[in-house]
């Protein structure tokens, strides 16, 4: 049985812990306060923009998962998240001596520029302008350049339980659908973000980088359409596109308006992986069939 260590144990880290904790494996979970993480995860304190923390690591570990997350959107916690807590983290593996078979670094589709409804995949340039893009990339660069076996996964926009801001806002009557061209969004459920990183860990002679979202990328304005009918709420009206106001949350549409793309992730199908939520269809009925709907 493996030897993992999950830094920046958030939401996705804790499903794919319990997961691999279930499975046999050891499972430690690096974050700021462990004391919340579920059973079979052992705890970890410690700080990734903090060097001085991450003086006792686990030893012998044979995968480490960078799944951190920035604090809030501004350019100092993204630096912070993906690429000083990345930098700090493979420093101490090093120190340590720590020769691990495998690192994962959770990564994004934001790090693409295109926004006009093209269609990416591994090999398109992935050259956003902005601030978040950038330093997520930065990231992506010092794990593949640490010298160990390293797999970077861009995911799109992850949903599930807890993340069901798009239900809240067409139960609520706010959300608009953005008019004109359709505006793409690619999609992932949280149990299979974390079923992703489980494959990927253990997959033989995996490729460097994966984008990891599912079958279905759709315009914002059908889904929409879809929960409102699901709910037999009315229909979101549409708005008019506006630009990104100061502040705005990383998922709110208005930031997506500047990022419609539809992302492949025939690389992923092609190493073996199922989804078990292939669409947003599938994922969603699956929240509004629980308490988290």
């Amino acid at each position: 049985m493996a030897r993992i260590l999950i830094a920046g144990c958030g939401d996705v880290g804790a499903t794919l812990g319990q997961s691999l904790s279930a499975a046999g494996h050891e499972v430690w979970g690096l974050k700021r306060h462990p004391a919340d993480l579920p059973p079979g995860i052992q705890p970890l304190a410690a700080d990734l923009t903090d060097p001085a923390t991450l003086t006792v690591l686990p030893p012998a570990l044979d995968g480490v998962v960078y799944s951190a997350a920035a604090a809030s959107f501004s350019e100092a916690a993204y630096q912070a998240a993906y690429v000083a807590g990345v930098r700090n983290l493979l420093d101490a593996l090093r120190r340590a001596g720590q020769q691990p078979h495998r690192l994962l670094f959770t990564s994004s589709t934001s790090v693409y520029a295109q926004h006009q409804g093209e269609w990416v995949d591994e090999d398109s340039p992935a050259e956003a302008e902005g601030f978040s893009g950038r330093c997520i990339r930065a990231g992506e660069q010092w794990v593949w350049d640490s010298g160990w076996p390293a797999v970077v996964v861009r995911f799109g926009g992850i949903y599930g339980p807890g993340r069901t801001r798009l239900i809240a806002s067409v139960r609520a009557g706010t959300a608009t659908r953005p008019a004109g061209p359709p505006l793409y969004t690619n999609r992932i459920h949280r149990d299979d973000c974390a079923r992703v990183l489980e494959h990927l860990l253990f997959l033989p002679e995996p490729a460097p980088l994966y984008l990891a979202v599912d079958d279905d990328p759709a315009p914002l304005g059908e889904i929409l359409s879809w929960l409102a009918a699901q709910l037999d709420a009315p229909e979101p009206p549409l708005a008019a596109n506006l630009p990104l106001k100061p502040g705005a949350a990383a998922g709110d549409p208005a930031l997506r308006m500047r990022a419609s793309k539809r992302c492949r992730n025939a690389r992923l199908r092609a190493s073996g992986f199922q989804f078990r939520y292939p669409s947003y269809r599938d994922g969603y009925a699956a929240l509004l069939n629980s308490d988290d709907g």
